[in-house]
């Protein structure tokens, strides 16, 4: 089944459900995906609404080796008490589902970042950004680990990571500082 969405030079979306032809014009986006969804037999959900200004929505993940699940015991503590505008979350690992204060996005994720490690002990580690499939080759046991150490294949993917996150950063406004306030939450050395 493929569903297709058309922006309208009036300001209108329409969308085609190809398998049986149905076909749904309307000014609201939303409006045009959940009729199609509705004619596809699939559940719709609506976007959340929008955050207040100063606030941002965002999910940290802690993602190790791929063996310790949202139930894992060094959790416990933090499902009982997560940092404030956070909810605890199984995406299949362990999550926080975060509303928090910021002067910009990687403010608030820093912030939190930072709160997490100094009150739980556990440095979140990414945003639920799924990567590239095959982006990091590893043993069973290491889901980041290289056989070629430190200088390998794995060690160029962080060289590309950090380099396009300073290059896409700048294009967004932040500056050294904010990334490297970013880097310093996670507590790395």
């Amino acid at each position: 089944m493929s569903l297709q969405f058309l922006r309208n030079a009036d300001g209108t979306v329409t969308g085609h459900n190809e398998t049986n032809g149905f076909t749904v014009t309307h000014a609201d986006e939303e409006e045009v995906k959940r009729q199609l969804y509705e004619d596809a037999g699939w559940a719709y959900t609506p976007p959340p609404s929008p955050v207040p200004p100063g606030q941002h929505r965002f999910l940290l993940v802690h993602e190790e080796d791929g063996t310790c699940g949202f139930e894992d015991e060094r959790y416990a503590a933090l499902r009982a008490r997560p940092p404030e505008g956070c909810v605890p979350a199984d995406h299949g690992y362990f999550a926080l589902e975060c509303e928090r204060q910021g002067k910009t996005l990687l403010d608030a994720v820093a912030g939190t970042v930072a709160e997490v490690r100094r009150e739980h002990g556990v440095v979140m580690n990414g945003l639920g950004v799924a990567g590239r499939p095959g982006e990091w080759p590893g043993t069973d046991t290491d889901a980041c680990a290289d056989a070629d150490g430190r200088d390998g294949d794995a060690a160029g993917r962080v060289a590309h990571l950090v380099l396009t996150a300073a290059y896409r950063s700048r294009r967004l406004g932040y500056g050294r500082k904010e990334l490297v306030r970013l880097l310093d939450a996670t507590g790395i050395e």
